[in-house]
């Protein structure tokens, strides 16, 4: 039964005059929902599932556009010197990079912004501003004389789509019982992580089919705003706003206090941080390495075959929760360090090589081990703060857990900042990606220690094996 089938003509009101839904909910203008309790199983199979169901779905649609508004970066660049565009390889970094900076930034206050307005209420603003980066980009990049500043203004402000991905997962996190908040909040993240796969297999497809096999690189922007305005209008006119989410203030500076954020931040900004990242410049890397793989002619139309990076990632995230729920997220996660480190490694050493579909399978392990991490890492913070809150006896873990979780996406995020800077400066420094590929798997193997030594040797007393 749906929320809006529990009210009759008959049904009760409270003093105030809001309509009584049964069990115990009322509803007030605004598509406010008053008494919600995921945890009361009357309530929730007589109407809170179809109601908590409803706002999932328009919470993944407007993070997937979220995504892809975030990442459409990342495939433009690789088009603006055929746009009439000269700009540096520094410069070029840089507008791939500062989306990740901006969006990994607003992801502290977009955790909070859900209490404060309502999670129907800042899901249609979140979405109506990813108006303001893509009809930006449309404008600028249709003039070769725009300014490299106003054009990296513009990158930043898709940081807006990277920001989404905070309030969306704090938002449906109010919506669903404990027992079936991970699989909800999964569908959300990899929902959205799709955005990212999509963006580079769209753009391509349509700038070139969109001008008679000319480039026409504005519609990389266009296309994107009645799919937005769409998504705006659904969540105003399907989702909802619960009373009973609270900001929690409390529980974030108690989880900032706590030592164990701050490694899982490190280890996420490995598994997150190099998903994100490695979306951001695997087109780049193609188009460096193998110029004529770069795209391929599909009719009138040209096809990137970079999308598929993101892609993999995004749906072995889900598996990599799964894995970590059988067998522990410590494990999984020292697992999936272990294979980007290899494929980091292995892309190095057979570079030289000059085959492109090796270089592409093994940035798809890479890709795929990162998801699987993504899925690991973010199993593993609930069941570290619980393990905590047995020892110390403080607030409610679930209060710090929850808080802990919009913090560290928060920090992994601005993996997608470094990784492309790191690789901006090997390319500076050396002419070549070398360098940064050997800090990377120098990075990867510290992270597995760390994992190791924290979460999985025998003699761990502070959070036992997770």
């Amino acid at each position: 039964m749906s929320v809006d089938r529990a009210v009759s003509p008959d049904s009760p009101t409270t003093p105030g005059g809001a309509l009584a839904l049964r069990p115990g909910l009322t509803r007030r203008p605004g598509r406010w929902i008053d008494n919600w309790n995921p945890e009361d199983a009357e309530q929730w199979e007589s109407g809170g599932k179809a109601i908590a169901r409803r706002n999932l779905q328009w919470s993944i649609i407007c993070e997937f556009l979220g995504f892809v508004v975030w990442q459409l970066w990342s495939i433009v660049v690789v088009y603006l010197p055929a746009a009439g565009f000269t700009f540096t390889t520094s410069q070029t970094f840089w507008l791939i990079s500062m989306p990740s900076l901006v969006g990994a930034t607003l992801r502290i206050p977009y955790t909070f912004m859900v209490p404060r307005f309502g999670g129907r209420n800042w899901t249609i603003v979140s979405a109506l501003l990813l108006l303001i980066p893509s009809v930006g980009l449309a404008v600028a990049v249709g003039n070769p004389d725009t300014p490299f500043g106003v054009l990296l203004g513009i990158a930043a402000l898709a940081g807006f789509g990277g920001g989404n991905f905070a309030s969306s997962m704090a938002n449906i996190t109010f919506f669903y019982p404990v027992r079936e908040k991970g699989w909800a909040l999964g569908l959300n993240a990899a929902g959205g992580n799709l955005g990212a796969a999509v963006a580079q297999l769209v753009v391509p497809l349509v700038i070139a089919a969109g001008a008679a096999a000319t480039l026409n690189l504005p519609l990389a922007g266009w296309i994107w705003v009645p799919l937005i305005l769409v998504a705006a209008f659904g969540a105003w006119k399907y989702m909802d706003n619960l009373s009973s989410a609270k900001s929690d203030l409390a529980g974030s500076l108690a989880a900032l206090r706590e030592p164990h954020l701050w490694i899982m931040a490190f280890l996420y900004i490995g598994t997150f941080g190099s998903f994100i990242g490695f979306s951001g410049v695997f087109p780049k890397l193609i188009l460096d390495s193998f110029p004529a793989f770069s795209t391929f002619a599909l009719g009138p139309a040209a096809l990137s075959l970079a999308f598929l990076g993101p892609l993999v990632g995004s749906l072995a995230r889900p598996y990599g929760g799964r894995l970590a729920d059988r067998w522990g997220g410590a494990r999984i996660t020292v697992c999936a360090f272990t294979v980007m480190a290899l494929a980091a490694l292995a892309v190095v050493w057979t570079l030289p090589l000059g085959n492109f579909w090796l270089f592409l399978g093994l940035f798809l392990v890479l890709f795929a081990a990162a998801g699987s991490g993504n899925g690991s890492t973010y199993r593993m913070i609930p069941v570290i703060f619980a393990l905590r809150g047995r020892s110390d006896g403080a607030m409610s873990t679930g209060r710090k857990a929850a808080a802990a979780l919009g913090l560290i996406s928060a920090i992994g995020a601005y993996g997608g900042f470094v990784i492309p800077q790191v690789l901006n400066a090997s390319k500076g420094a050396t002419g070549a990606y070398d360098a940064a590929f050997y800090g990377f798997v120098s990075a990867y193997v510290l992270m597995l220690a760390v994992t190791w030594f924290f979460y999985l040797r025998r003699s761990t007393s502070s959070v036992g094996h997770v």
